[in-house]
């Protein structure tokens, strides 16, 4: 049995090509990570975190108090959410206002939570 170089060239290929894909695929992640909090249900439990928050505390707050004070209530979780930061509550807050057209502001925010 004689091959020609191309059927070697193609042979080697594709060798080539299932290594270097079995390679790529081990590191895809292919499990939740436990501290990931980039998923619905994380978003969901910090916007209740920010409601709660918003509702306990007076009108006048700014996104920085805000801030402070999520991050030191006793129901925020410091090893799942240790990537939370003032960016990402600014998300948190322009995702929310997407939602709720008519709200604007951690003012009205408030005053939508005390009339509920």
């Amino acid at each position: 049995m004689d091959l020609d170089i191309s059927t070697w060239m193609m042979i080697f290929f594709a060798l080539a090509l299932v290594i270097s894909i079995s390679k790529i695929y081990t590191f895809l992640p292919s499990k939740k990570l436990l501290d990931d909090d980039t998923t619905q249900d994380s978003q969901e439990e910090l916007i209740g975190l920010m409601l709660k928050v918003i509702k306990s505390s007076d009108a006048s707050l700014s996104a920085d108090k805000l801030y402070i004070k999520m991050c030191s209530d006793e129901d925020f979780n410091k090893k799942h959410f240790w990537r939370f930061n003032q960016n990402k509550l600014n998300q948190l807050l322009k995702h929310y206002y997407l939602k709720n057209r008519d709200i604007s502001s951690i003012e009205d925010i408030h005053k939508r939570l005390l009339s509920t």
